[in-house]
């Protein structure tokens, strides 16, 4: 029986949202604070580029531009591009299992699997205010096409709903250079920066060149914890440290990566305001926004989903920081790599038009202007052939494909092993979620080497993203033996030795150590391991061979352990 109970669920979420709306109308919105000390040393250098400069005379009627080395539109070699378009409600918003004797593209697509449109952009607009080549493929502002961030600001206002009057948006190419161009902005050698005890590890490699390196802050059922938050921040020792306290957090608030859990708008609430106490800028990074999936219910308690409208749909959504950042202090970064397409190379700052300004400037300089074919196909697409309303129900849909891939990984490694489920508490990430046990399966094993396992491994199910994280218990093997030799790389640990098990054996997973914000973190237990497995690509069939494969491998690790007192 599961321990969900859907309609607390939807009173909770009702109340909460209730509540977000009440505080939103009863606010009188002012400006962003000033926040400029938080600007690095190299940030306060850029100036505006020359060349760049002169954009704002372009808008000028008649104006001859004969200053900047703009190819003429009449020699770029497209007359036009476009492509096929699916239509915004081509995936059905019912997350339901596939059905039997049903191909999985059919499933996935739903209705709407036969609807698609022509997009075209032509050479030059074929009216005032449309999207062009003329425009997309030429130099411009490092802002980005003004019919795009003028949808983008509108997409922001209605789904965010930032809490400041004088907010702005800035497209960049995505969120890892939405990131490296945040670190170069607000950070200076020497510093320190504020993230999860688990996190993105390319967030980490990008700001550690800059010597700019990570504080992990502990986490529960929801993330970061405003209590470990608060502990770090109120006993930084800067003689200790070498480093003044750190002024700015990166977080994944939502599908947390990599451990999948959803940041509710009450503990945003007590972050953000120990950010304003200790005067932190906040970097919300998130990707996976509307891929909030829900709680995970077992396939055997589990009812289909009834469709709601994208309003509800929106309302459903945990609130952004952006929501109740009063002061400005949350740079805000979106990708469409989740939502259109990674190699579209897109996304948006949402943010103060202090930072946007400095962040605008690095730009002119480095990536000029996100790609222009990027820009004319996606911007065709939203502000032409789909608009505001069917954007969003196109994210309702996606939401719905991946809470189905969610449950069909989840319900494949469950198979797999015996399990229990029992609610976490004491210290660590997993403090307050439901988290199944498993423990191995005893047919085709000798009972006795099945009991001295105990538990395998555990994981609670994610309730946004695109993954699932898996703790593996190793507390009952032998120690890992020394490289012989004869093999002298062999891996020095169980979880590398796992992972390339996997990996020989067809399965490729991310193993939990490249996740780690610190050394300390991923030694923090030398008898737990972890991995990341994905649940974003492929037919669902393959979701499930790949569990299947996981939880074969993981059995026979164990076993072989245990027969022979060393890993084989």
């Amino acid at each position: 029986m599961s321990p969900y109970n859907e309609k607390q669920l939807a009173v909770r979420n009702a109340s909460q949202q209730a509540l977000y709306n009440y505080h939103q109308s009863q606010r009188q919105l002012g400006d962003a604070v000033e926040l400029g000390h938080h600007l690095s040393e190299l940030s306060k250098r850029r100036k505006t580029s020359p060349l760049k400069g002169m954009q704002k005379y372009l808008t000028k009627p008649g104006t001859l531009m004969l200053a900047g080395g703009l190819p003429d539109p009449s020699y770029f070699p497209f007359a036009s591009i476009g492509g096929e378009a699916m239509a915004a409600d081509a995936y059905a918003v019912q997350s339901q299992t596939m059905p039997k004797k049903q191909g999985w593209l059919d499933w996935l697509l739903g209705k709407g699997n036969d609807k698609t449109s022509t997009i075209t952009i032509p050479r030059y607009p074929a009216a005032k205010g449309e999207m062009s080549l003329a425009d997309s493929l030429q130099y411009g502002p490092a802002t980005g096409v003004a019919l795009l961030q003028t949808f983008i600001h509108d997409f922001a206002e209605r789904v965010y709903r930032p809490a400041y009057k004088n907010w702005t948006v800035l497209i960049h190419v995505g969120n890892t250079d939405g990131w490296a161009r945040a670190v170069q902005t607000l950070c200076n050698p020497g510093e320190f920066i504020l993230t999860e005890e688990w996190t993105y590890p390319s967030a980490v490699a990008n700001s550690a060149p800059y010597d700019v390196l990570p504080i992990p802050v502990g986490m529960d059922s929801e993330g970061m914890s405003a209590v470990k938050l608060e502990e770090v921040l109120a006993n930084w020792n800067e003689e200790e440290r070498g480093a003044k306290r750190p002024h700015v957090m990166y977080t994944v608030p939502i599908g947390q990566n990599p451990c999948g859990m959803t940041m509710g708008i009450e503990r945003k609430k007590e972050i953000y305001e120990i950010c304003v106490k200790y005067d932190v800028i906040i970097v919300e990074d998130d990707p996976y926004y509307f891929l909030q999936e829900g709680s995970y219910v077992h396939k055997s308690s589990r009812t289909t989903s009834t469709p709601s409208d994208s309003e509800t749909f929106i309302n459903s959504l945990a609130p952004s920081y952006v929501s109740i950042d009063y002061q400005g202090r949350v740079i805000r970064l979106d990708t469409f790599s989740k939502t259109i397409a990674p190699g579209s190379r897109m996304g948006f700052f949402t943010c103060n038009p202090l930072f946007a300004e400095r962040l605008e400037r690095q730009g002119e300089t480095s990536v000029q202007r996100p790609c222009g074919f990027g820009q004319a196909l996606i911007g065709q697409l939203l502000t032409k052939q789909w608009g505001l309303d069917s954007y969003i129900r196109w994210l309702h849909g996606l939401q719905a494909q991946y809470t189905a891939r969610r449950d069909t990984l989840v319900d494949a490694l469950l198979d797999s092993f015996e399990f229990s489920l029992a609610y976490a508490d004491g210290a660590g990430y997993l403090n307050g979620l439901p988290v199944y046990i498993c423990f191995p399966k005893v047919k085709g094993m000798e009972k006795q080497r099945a009991t001295r396992m105990g538990r395998v491994l555990s994981f609670a199910a994610p309730t946004s993203g695109m993954f699932v994280w898996v703790t593996v218990h190793f507390d009952a093997l032998p120690p890992v033996p020394t490289p012989t030799p004869e093999d002298p790389e062999a891996p020095r640990d169980h979880e590398t030795r796992l992972w390339v098990r996997l990996a020989e054996s067809g399965l490729v997973v991310a193993p939990g150590g490249w996740f780690a914000a610190t050394p300390e973190v991923r030694q923090a237990d030398p008898n737990e391991g972890h991995y990341r497995i994905a649940f974003s690509m492929g037919p669902l069939d393959e979701l499930k061979k790949g569990m299947k494969i996981f939880g074969k491998e993981v059995h026979a690790y164990f076993e072989e352990s245990l027969r022979r007192g060393v890993r084989a």
